[in-house]
């Protein structure tokens, strides 16, 4: 097989056409049935280091100045990144495969940066759905290889706002909707998502993920309320916030890029196979070194999770080693990975069609 077949560029069918291939699916279960526990040492070790070497950075560019600050804000961008994209492995965690996570996530960065894991949990799990992924059900697809070209610069720079729409969906719109209930419907259904369908309206939780939404969403609006009551009283100082903000702004920028390439964005809303969700997914494996720091936390082998989703992050890069050696020549397997980020990009610029 050549290079180009093996980067994907011979895949020229939309996903929607694409049949099943069942031998390909029966293998990638059997060869990495034994990865699928995952290590808590592992993701505790990860997400702790992360986490406090991104504070470390923020605290430092807020304190510092010159050539350091600037240093030390790529660190925590990159660093609070890596344990921010954690929420996606809370989503598919089962309780007890790591004691006690979910609630770490929440205390160390959920509310710290108004993401709590409810606005992900329940939500990306309609995505991995067999008959929603790429579909007007889904809430993390849209068809933007088939949209106008300005839509790929405006998803990126729309998700730079991100940070002052939580502090107002958390400091002030969940509190009005404590005492009226037409806000409280509108925020459930509107804004309580980490969606990129603009269709996409949530049900009201229940039973024990209510209870845990009210939790997580309380701690999440006095941290918002905290921060608004610094500012007014000039208790915080308004250029260390901003130099907060702008961090926070860029982790936001930084991962809407790499959603921009977590998929080919070309379906046209047909269900697919699971075959078809493959190939419309994205792996950028070794030896490209800078997925590990902008697709960090297994996110470089997006198609693979899509194929295999129970497989905790740590096992991907094994599975995929494994999988890239056993599969036959004419495998799709071989047709979801990519050399790197700016083809990517120029592939779905270039699929959106003209004004």
């Amino acid at each position: 097989m050549n290079a180009q077949a093996r980067h994907g560029e011979t895949f020229a069918a939309t996903p929607a056409r694409v049949a099943d291939d069942a031998a390909m699916i029966r293998m990638a279960a059997q060869l990495t049935r034994e990865l699928s526990a995952a290590k808590p040492a592992l993701y505790w070790a990860d997400f702790l280091g992360s986490a406090l070497l991104g504070y470390a950075g923020l605290a430092l560019a807020i304190l510092t100045g010159g050539w350091l600050a600037l240093v030390a804000a790529a660190v925590a961008v990159l660093a609070l990144y890596r344990a921010g994209s954690f929420i996606h492995e809370v989503s598919h965690l089962r309780p007890d495969a790591v004691p006690g996570f979910r609630t770490g996530y929440n205390l160390i960065i959920g509310v710290p940066l108004l993401v709590p894991s409810f606005m992900y949990e329940g939500v990306h799990s309609l995505h991995h759905a067999r008959t929603r992924y790429g579909t007007a059900e889904d809430p993390e697809y849209l068809p933007l290889a088939r949209m106008k070209p300005w839509t790929v610069p405006m998803f990126v720079a729309a998700s730079a706002l991100a940070p002052l729409a939580l502090i107002i969906r958390y400091g002030v719109l969940a509190p009005l909707g404590v005492v009226i209930p037409a806000v409280r419907r509108l925020l459930v259904a509107r804004y309580s998502a980490l969606a990129i369908n603009p269709d996409f309206r949530r049900r009201a939780p229940d039973g024990d993920f209510a209870r845990h939404w009210t939790r997580w969403e309380a701690a999440a609006s006095l941290w918002a309320l905290a921060l608004i009551a610094g500012l007014a009283s000039g208790f915080i100082p308004l250029a260390g916030f901003a130099i907060a903000l702008a961090i926070v702004s860029a982790v936001m920028v930084l991962n809407q890029i790499r959603t921009l390439v977590a998929h080919l964005w070309d379906n046209d809303g047909s269900v697919l196979t699971v075959t078809g969700q493959y190939l419309d997914s994205v792996n950028v494996p070794p030896p490209a070194l800078l997925p590990a720091l902008w697709a960090p936390v297994g996110l470089r082998y997006h198609a693979l999770h899509h194929l295999l989703p129970g497989l905790p992050y740590h096992a991907l890069g094994e599975a995929h080693r494994r999988l890239t050696a056993a599969m036959p020549v004419e495998s799709p397997y071989h047709r979801a990975s990519y050399p790197g980020l700016p083809g990517l990009v120029v592939r779905l610029v270039r699929g959106a069609p003209a004004v």
